[in-house]
């Protein structure tokens, strides 16, 4: 459960000592300027600024129902926060798979990429593509009922 958070967790933790640092040194300012990149580092790699994660065999019974692709992703993943960003509004309409909560999930993704554990995966109607590009999920979401 506290795995997807460690990354933003050292964020947080190394901005506040540099910050302390900083501020006792003398500057308040860069210290404060400082704290909010890394909280603003540490936001944009925690699980919050996903949607909701559904397990493997959830997400596939719903894409089933409402043709919508399945995306498989981790957090701190460089490659599924640049997705996700992309896809903006329409990310929501998706179902996402945390392959770090799910091992049906981390399963899915080893058996569409020769073993490995690559994500973004998605699987549009049984079909996986990794780390596909932004207009391609888009255009497969155009498609859905």
């Amino acid at each position: 459960m506290m795995r997807p958070w460690i990354l933003s967790l050292l964020f947080v933790l190394c901005g506040s000592f540099v910050a302390a640092g900083l501020a006792f040194s003398g500057s308040p300012g860069a210290a404060a300027g400082l704290l909010l990149a890394f909280l603003a580092l540490a936001g944009v790699n925690s699980p919050l600024i996903f949607p909701r994660s559904v397990g493997a065999a959830e997400a596939s019974r719903r894409s089933a129902a409402d043709g919508r692709p399945v995306i498989y992703w981790r957090p701190g993943c460089k490659y599924c926060i640049r997705l996700r960003i992309r896809l903006g509004r329409d990310a929501r309409r998706l179902h996402w798979v945390d392959i770090w909560q799910d091992p049906a999930g981390a399963a899915a993704v080893r058996a569409a990429n020769d073993g490995n554990e690559t994500v973004p995966t998605v699987v549009v109607a049984g079909r996986a593509r990794t780390n596909p590009d932004v207009e391609w999920v888009r255009e497969q979401l155009s498609r859905t009922r």
